[in-house]
């Protein structure tokens, strides 16, 4: 799999404080972990989108997270809300994340995150495009 990573990615995440790079980092890998493992994704492109890491693959729906300095004890990932992707993950994986509406998985800074439950939804979003037909997402 062939990874396209715009160098305004690499400068953002210097800027971020020494814990949330860490999570970042362990978010992004698990990203790359998950689209190496999906047969149908060639390549994925990592750029910034709204300021944002970003991650795009041309059989998903973006995938985007963040941390912020106004909500510094937390980071979040973002999906487009106009999808079914986090109302899918409230359903399956009700008590295991929180939520941000329709929009965002967050997270505390110090949180060890279940990372197979993360994995999943990573997948379910890098396959969006494929599977949005599904109940369920074809879970």
């Amino acid at each position: 799999m062939k990874i396209i990573s715009q160098p305004e990615v690499k400068v953002k995440f210097e800027l971020y404080p020494k814990i949330a790079k860490q999570q970042l980092n362990k978010v992004r890998q698990l990203i790359f972990e998950e689209a190496e493992r999906i047969e149908d994704i060639n390549e994925i492109e990592e750029c910034l989108k709204w300021g944002e890491p970003s991650y795009v693959t041309k059989t998903g729906s973006t995938i985007r997270m963040d941390w912020k300095a106004k909500n510094a004890d937390q980071f979040a990932i973002y999906f487009n809300c106009n999808s079914k992707l986090v109302n899918t993950f409230k359903q399956i994986y009700k008590n295991e994340f929180q939520y941000e509406g329709n929009r965002a998985l967050v997270f505390g800074i110090k949180d060890n995150i279940n990372e197979d439950a993360l994995k999943h939804c990573i997948s379910l979003a890098l396959t969006y495009h494929k599977i949005k037909h599904l109940p369920l997402l074809g879970v």
